[in-house]
């Protein structure tokens, strides 16, 4: 059985509330890689929204979950079916 390899978490992952939502934002990179971030958005009832492209930073990645908090607003992480970006 393969392992598993190692993530390495940024700092800014973590829960995110807005108006009484709560989403789960984690952006992580494999463990000792140079970039390449990660960004993943799980929904209070485990919908699971993910970004295609790795971020050169994980302030970008943050970024770009704000920018569509800021477009689309924090329901638009409850879909039916996952969302891919």
């Amino acid at each position: 059985m393969a392992k598993k390899p190692k993530l390495e978490h940024s700092e800014l992952a973590g829960e995110f509330t807005d108006d009484g939502i709560t989403v789960l934002v984690d952006i992580f990179r494999p463990a000792g890689a140079d970039g390449g971030w990660s960004l993943e958005v799980i929904s209070e009832n485990d919908d699971l929204t993910t970004w295609e492209e790795p971020f050169p930073t994980d302030e970008e990645a943050f970024n770009e979950f704000l920018a569509t908090v800021a477009r689309d607003g924090l329901r638009s992480f409850f879909e039916v079916d996952p969302s891919v970006h």
